[in-house]
């Protein structure tokens, strides 16, 4: 019976290790999420049989068309994700593999990041009101806004919020309203002075706003290379920057005038 050479022995030794290695590396979990497009949600309607935007003190106007926030869905920060997930994700563009930081950004135990994702969610609704109110120049010690959404936390919905309280109050500001009658979808942050920001799972979003009838997205401007790099067929992208910037796109649209494109 012929006997292996050192260097054959070597080779065999290595070969060995580095498939347990391979082995090992396949069943650890990795410190990522997967994540795919989630529920999208009318903010001009109700969500759950509850009214998502509801105003007093002062006039409110009957709305036409959606403006439909959107969000994704990912996994649990406590369930596993391994190397065969994150493959299966490459392969399939309604799924994405992203660092766990970046979708849990608050670390810690689930309890801990419901938490924190719920006061992101609290302070986004209170500078959407902050920013719709200013706009309109109305006094929130006179005009209460209630913004209710269940199962939706951190901070992009924003920007949906905000327009969808000026529609409800004063469409474009002379009894119109901001739609057109169209389903408006989009996401961004924004804070009390108007500006909008960045949110990230922009392509998933765009899924899950075209699978629920969107025809047009609202996308923060510094995400304009995410958003184009698989839109959706019948999609049409509005980079925005500011409240101000929304507004004019929405009106120039229902206008039929030229809109900002990425």
């Amino acid at each position: 019976m012929p006997t292996l050479s050192r260097r054959s022995l070597a080779l065999a030794v290595c070969a060995a290790v580095v498939a347990a290695l391979l082995a090992v590396a396949a069943f650890a979990p990795l410190p990522v999420s997967i994540v795919q497009p989630g529920l999208t949600a009318d903010v001009l309607g109700s969500n759950g049989g509850t009214q998502v935007i509801t105003v007093s003190g002062t006039p409110v106007r009957a709305t036409s068309g959606q403006l439909r926030l959107v969000t994704i869905a990912a996994t649990s920060p406590d369930t596993p994700v391994h190397f065969v997930d994150v493959a299966r994700s490459w392969f399939d563009t309604s799924r994405a593999a992203m660092p766990r930081d970046s979708v849990y950004p608050s670390g810690g135990s689930v309890k801990a990041i419901e938490k924190a994702n719920l006061k992101e969610m609290t302070d986004s609704q209170e500078a959407a009101t902050t920013a719709a109110l200013g706009h309109l120049h109305l006094s929130p010690s006179a005009v209460k806004v209630n913004l209710r959404l269940a199962d939706v936390g951190g901070p992009s919905a924003g920007l949906l919020f905000t327009l969808g309280i000026i529609d409800k109050i004063d469409g474009d500001g002379h009894g119109g309203d901001l739609t057109g009658g169209r389903s408006i979808a989009g996401t961004g942050t924004i804070d009390a002075a108007g500006k909008v920001g960045a949110v990230g799972g922009v392509p998933l979003k765009e899924l899950a706003a075209r699978k629920d009838g969107a025809t047009v997205f609202l996308v923060p401007r510094a995400e304009c290379s995410d958003a184009t790099a698989q839109l959706p067929g019948g999609l049409r992208l509005i980079p925005v920057d500011t409240l101000d910037g929304a507004l004019a796109a929405l009106s120039a649209l229902d206008a039929g005038k030229q809109t900002p494109a990425c």
